[in-house]
């Protein structure tokens, strides 16, 4: 033990001063610096003395490295970021509008409901929708109009 303290006391500011240079931070530069004693002193390869400083520096380099890929896959999470899902009450409320809403479609007449989905759903021109239903294009805006008057009493009762 004493050879290893005699090398941390030879070589643990340089080694700090590295890794404090490749971090920027002296908190991480002091675990970096101990990290790479305690690699190298539970190492089961024997140091060559000619080399004992680049060994702790390439050490210190690894350990920084490391260290930059965990942040890299750890990204920081908003303070003010809110849940997108919606309260139970919400979602029970959204839920039975849903129902009301299904209901309704099916008091309509059919060719009612069709021009309606047609127009709201799949976004189809008057023309289209008069053509697949086989009715005027008039008509075709009376159904639609009168189908949204006929949904929008039914969910305000």
């Amino acid at each position: 033990m004493n050879g290893f303290g005699a090398l941390y006391t030879k070589y643990a500011q340089d080694v700090y001063h590295f890794a404090l240079y490749l971090s920027g931070e002296r908190g991480e530069a002091e675990d970096i610096t101990s990290e790479a004693f305690v690699r190298a002193w539970a190492s089961s390869e024997t140091i060559r003395v000619a080399t004992v400083r680049g060994y702790l520096f390439t050490i210190a380099r690894n350990l920084f490295l490391q260290a930059l890929r965990k942040k890299s896959r750890h990204v920081a999470l908003d303070e003010n970021l809110h849940d997108p899902q919606a309260s139970p009450y919400v979602q029970f409320e959204q839920k039975a509008e849903l129902q009301a809403v299904l209901a309704g479609l099916q008091k309509l007449s059919e060719i009612d409901r069709a021009a309606l989905l047609m127009r709201a759903f799949d976004e189809m021109p008057y023309e289209e929708i008069a053509q697949a239903l086989g009715i005027s294009l008039s008509a075709v805006k009376v159904k639609i109009h009168r189908a949204r008057l006929a949904l929008t009493t039914i969910r305000n009762a």
